[in-house]
């Protein structure tokens, strides 16, 4: 119980921060500075260069050595930690916008809590929006992939006959290519510049397309065997209409095999999504996403030199780790309930 606990705690706080990802990240994502490219992350301070200590956690203004190299700080102006301060207006929801933020510090100083990427962006406010943008992809095409192997496979488990044969034909069509590889082909046969509202949509509907396959099976299983038992015999002989024994009698069976894919799709989508976007293909620049931040340590002096540049991968381990962890809770609790 304890280890569901939190799991599922973590889990729905990494959602939060990601969801509140405009009020945590201190900076606009796309805000380019171009005086600080590749800048380490600030150092928190409490003591200053003389020695004395400060309650008001702060930082020092960073600039590149002569050399270029690297970074040295200036201790000759201290630019304390805000908390709830004002700084780069964000979208809330549609329609509604804010300037608050969680923490920053007054201008010029940077509050870098994962360093600068090449442009001089702060890396932070760059995961944390790109995974909003990873996440919400994955969630809304597990959903898509979910409604429709939910729906093609109880109409195939239910009314048998062609309908069966045809919808099932089709599932091994698609679960037979591999999927990344399908993935692709459906993705370079559509416009390669899109807008970025457009792109992500379409990636939601390609990822959804392709990952319908499996939960139609194991739900058209389930429903097969839910059709066949007693009280379904009897509640048909009673004269319920095949609407009422669906949902009433044969749909509930379905929901935890549902809730254990989705456990397994989001992650496997998200990822999918970091892998189209990594090559390309999928959400481009200047937008933030974990894939386009990924491609970066392409360069082989940025993989070699700027270990920060990993922090993306760091987060979709997170994510993918979560959501994993979370499945294999949801597999053990139903083996207990089936012993």
């Amino acid at each position: 119980m304890k280890r569901a606990v939190t799991v599922v705690s973590v889990l729905v706080g990494l959602h939060l921060l990601i969801l509140l990802a405009g009020f945590v990240a201190p900076y606009d994502p796309t805000t380019q500075v171009r005086t600080l490219p590749f800048a380490p992350p600030s150092r928190i301070h409490f003591v200053d260069a003389a020695g004395i200590f400060h309650l008001r956690p702060f930082v020092y203004a960073s600039a590149p050595d002569g050399a270029g190299d690297y970074y040295v700080e200036d201790m000759s102006v201290r630019y304390p930690v805000r908390f709830f301060t004002r700084g780069a207006r964000y979208s809330i929801v549609p329609g509604i916008e804010s300037d608050v933020h969680v923490a920053g510090v007054d201008a010029p100083g940077r509050l870098t809590l994962a360093g600068t990427d090449g442009y001089g962006r702060d890396v932070f406010s760059r995961v944390l929006h790109g995974a909003r943008v990873s996440v919400t992809a994955g969630l809304l095409a597990t959903l898509c992939a979910l409604f429709v192997g939910t729906v093609l496979g109880t109409l195939a488990g239910f009314t048998g006959g062609v309908v069966d044969r045809i919808v099932m034909r089709a599932a091994d069509v698609f679960m037979a290519v591999p999927w990344l590889y399908l993935l692709f082909a459906v993705r370079a046969a559509l416009p390669l510049h899109l807008d970025t509202r457009a792109a992500f949509l379409l990636l939601v509907a390609v990822l959804g397309v392709v990952g319908w396959a499996r939960p139609s099976r194991l739900v058209r299983g389930i429903v097969l065997s839910a059709k066949e038992r007693a009280y379904v015999r009897v509640a048909e002989g009673f004269g319920a209409s095949p609407l009422y024994v669906l949902r009433r009698h044969v749909l509930p069976h379905t929901y935890g095999v549902v809730l254990t894919q989705a456990g397994l799709l989001v992650p496997q989508f998200i990822l999918a999504e970091v892998t189209l976007s990594f090559l390309g293909l999928g959400i481009g620049e200047p937008e933030a996403s974990l894939g386009s931040m990924l491609g970066t340590l392409q360069q082989y002096h940025v993989l070699a030199s700027y270990w920060w540049m990993f922090a993306p991968a760091i987060a979709l381990v997170a994510v993918a780790a979560g959501y994993h962890a979370l499945t294999s809770l949801a597999h053990d609790r139903a083996r207990l309930v089936a012993s």
